[in-house]
């Protein structure tokens, strides 16, 4: 095995690290304090070649491999964790799943102008009661000739008031319960689609996150994706990706938590020394650099099986797990090394600590995952072979960076 990033990676990470100290890090403290997502952040991304960054290039991408996602993923959350939801739901969630599920035509065009960053693309699957509990769902889909009709409404839909494009689940079928749901590619400019930002968030208060209703909205057939009742294969085949996302990000917190308090360590003094000396503090830090190794390896193996096209529902499940507790973790003991002044926005420890919040909750909240962990282990859980898999790499990919 490998642990060396590759040269293409190791360009990557400088392009994105150089991106966030220069355009994100500055100014995102204001950001948050304000509520304020900021749509040119998306566009520097495309132009940056980041939004399809693992999509073929056939398909308007870079066609680089899985754990590249990952490392843009991580230096994005070292900026916030806002920005990297917003890579996670428009690639991983969306655009990865065209990939895997899509027709030729849908994937012509819907993920081509995604991968190229000239269209946003956002995921709605849950719902205000129905959230791990996905068959719960309660909005519908209804056949008449060559369109569907769908009405309902999603919540917690990150880029709600941004996406041109949504995936959309809903039921054809509320006898089948799961077997009944199938997958939709909804356009902002249908007749019937509203969306509203959702305010007063704990965290993430700089990213866009909020409900999407359906009122009589007219889909075609041809934008339905997949079969109907494969929705519920399909949604769980994107929180693969997804999850996977969430993860790399969780590592850029860490790192980020890490960074500020070996600063911080080095500066503040206690009792005559630097507060680094004090055990109980290198107990803290020495937390962290653990964390942040377990979590990267984590992350990068659900990806070195990604790259092989291989099933990795039950790694990336625990690379969710993990990295997301160490960044909470991370984060939490960010604040206490910086003792009052963590707990003030002077520094950026506190919004880690409720960015940190989130990511142990969406995407499969942490006890679904030890759940799901807890059953792989006792032979309870096996991960049943897709009807379509994503792509393994490499693709034919382009030297940009």
């Amino acid at each position: 095995m490998n642990f060396e990033l590759t040269e293409e990676q190791q360009s990557v990470k400088k392009v994105v690290r150089k991106f966030v100290d220069k355009e994100i890090i500055p100014y995102i403290q204001e950001w948050d304090r304000q509520g304020q997502f900021q749509p040119h952040i998306l566009k520097r991304l495309a132009e940056l070649q980041l939004m399809g960054v693992c999509i073929p290039e056939e398909y308007g991408g870079v066609g680089m491999d899985y754990n590249t996602l990952a490392i843009v993923c991580e230096e994005l959350e070292r900026g916030d964790t806002a920005y990297r939801t917003a890579v996670s739901v428009h690639t991983g969630l969306n655009s990865m799943t065209l990939l895997q599920w899509g027709t030729e035509e849908q994937k012509l065009k819907y993920l081509v102008p995604q991968a190229k960053g000239t269209k946003i693309g956002a995921f709605g699957l849950t719902e205000p009661n129905a959230g791990s509990d996905v068959a719960a769902m309660k909005s519908t889909a209804r056949r008449v000739g060559d369109h569907y009709i769908l009405n309902g409404s999603k919540t917690w839909i990150s880029l709600c008031d941004y996406a041109d494009h949504f995936l959309i689940f809903a039921k054809t079928d509320h006898d089948l319960g799961s077997k009944g749901i199938t997958a939709f590619i909804v356009e902002r400019t249908f007749e019937g689609v509203e969306s509203k930002a959702i305010k007063g968030k704990l965290g993430i208060r700089a990213g866009n996150t909020g409900e999407v209703f359906l009122t009589d909205v007219k889909v075609p057939a041809a934008n339905r994706l997949g079969e109907e009742g494969e929705g519920f294969k399909i949604s769980m085949s994107a929180l693969d990706s997804g999850r996977f996302t969430v993860a790399a990000g969780a590592v850029g917190l860490i790192e980020a938590s890490l960074e500020a308090s070996l600063k911080y360590c080095h500066e503040r003094s206690t009792f005559g020394k630097e507060i680094g000396r004090h055990q109980l503090v290198q107990q803290m830090i020495a937390k962290m650099t653990a964390n942040l190794e377990i979590s990267r390896l984590l992350v990068f193996k659900a990806g070195t099986l990604k790259n092989q096209g291989k099933r990795n529902t039950k790694e990336t499940s625990l690379a969710k797990w993990i990295s997301c507790n160490a960044a909470n973790e991370a984060a939490n003991d960010a604040v206490q090394i910086h003792g009052a002044y963590g707990y003030s926005d002077e520094y950026p420890v506190e919004r880690f600590l409720r960015n940190s919040k989130a990511p142990v909750i969406y995407e499969g909240t942490r006890e679904i995952h030890t759940m799901m962990q807890g059953e792989y282990a006792l032979g309870y859980r096996e991960d049943k072979e897709l009807r379509r898999q994503l792509p393994a790499w490499p693709f034919e990919q382009a030297s940009v960076y």
